[in-house]
């Protein structure tokens, strides 16, 4: 059986991940980036294509007759055309529940960077403030304590689950927003509207869809406290950014830290480059080496069930 993966640089930039689980699953071809007008050609006749961002449109389909499945390497699947996809009997699995933990462990760092300001300190140590202030203890930069602040959550899958469920070890006052209503929910669910009002932190992870798409806007930012901090750990898409970077800079919200921008990788001009109190990592939060080895296990189990005749992780 052919294997085309088709951006495995994406997966594996320094070369830390081994192939050898996929090369037994069939005759693999390796290419490090596929642009889209590459894409057919590069799935050629093979039966299995593997990326994470590459494009799979009706025409890419319509070009490779002989495609049957399509993995990914990721937990999102809009790169992918999954309803013309059914139409043609191709499988579609995603990689579900692979980055969980380095997500959520992420999310915080910047929750911690925010609220612990290590960075503006070590700073003031390096430029000898510290070694000119006449006490033993110098903070000039304000700090502040997690334990009772709202961590707003809007999407409670399994990364929404684990955010709260460190957040609550922090002592915050969890709220969740979420399309459907969770089950056995221990926390206040409510519409996302009133979780904007309430958080000190609002940290996204929800799919990008119609309804996401833009849903960080000038409307949602103008109910949030100035004193909040956004955080998109998400998909860009779910961000208006000429909308965030007004209201950085106007000080509507104190900080916004994104690990994800609508163009990847970012646009010179995009406007949140220098917007005031913005973070910004570039799509780093899934790439721990245990998180990109679990990744590659988990596309290659969706693989073997479907060879079997019992798919599993399947989004379409």
């Amino acid at each position: 059986m052919k294997i085309a993966v088709l951006d495995w640089y994406t997966v594996n930039i320094s070369g830390d991940v081994s192939t050898a689980e996929l090369e037994q699953l069939g005759d693999v071809k390796i290419i490090p980036l596929t642009s889209p007008k590459e894409a057919a050609a590069n799935i050629g006749d093979a039966e299995i294509v593997l990326c994470n961002k590459v494009l799979i449109t009706k025409e890419v389909m319509d070009s490779c007759p002989d495609l049957r499945y399509i993995g990914l390497f990721a937990t999102g699947f809009n790169n992918v055309d999954i309803e013309y996809a059914a139409k043609k009997g191709i499988t579609v699995c995603n990689a579900g529940q692979y980055s969980t933990n380095a997500v959520a462990q992420q999310t915080f760092a910047y929750i911690l960077d925010r609220f612990n300001r290590i960075r503006d300190y070590d700073t003031a140590v390096k430029n000898g403030e510290w070694e000119r202030f006449p006490s033993f203890s110098y903070f000039p930069i304000p700090t502040a304590e997690l334990a009772g602040r709202n961590l707003s959550i809007v999407g409670y899958g399994s990364i929404g689950h684990k955010v709260a469920e460190i957040g609550s070890a922090f002592g915050m006052n969890v709220i969740v927003s979420t399309r459907t209503q969770p089950q056995n929910c221990p926390y206040e669910v409510t519409a996302i509207a009133e979780a904007a009002k309430k958080a000190d932190v609002l940290t996204f992870h929800c799919p990008l869809n119609e309804q996401t798409k833009g849903i960080v806007n000038a409307e949602l930012l103008s109910l949030m406290k100035p004193t909040a901090v956004l955080i998109n750990t998400a998909r860009g898409g779910i961000v208006n950014e000429p909308d965030l970077a007004d209201a950085l800079n106007s000080g509507k919200i104190a900080a916004a830290y994104l690990d994800v921008l609508g163009k990847e990788p970012m646009s010179p001009d995009t406007p949140l480059k220098n917007a005031k109190n913005c973070v910004i990592t570039p799509h780093t939060a899934w790439a721990p080496l245990e998180t990109r080895e679990r990744l590659v296990k988990i596309v290659c189990s969706c693989i073997k069930a479907w060879q079997n005749g019992q798919p599993i992780n399947k989004v379409n």
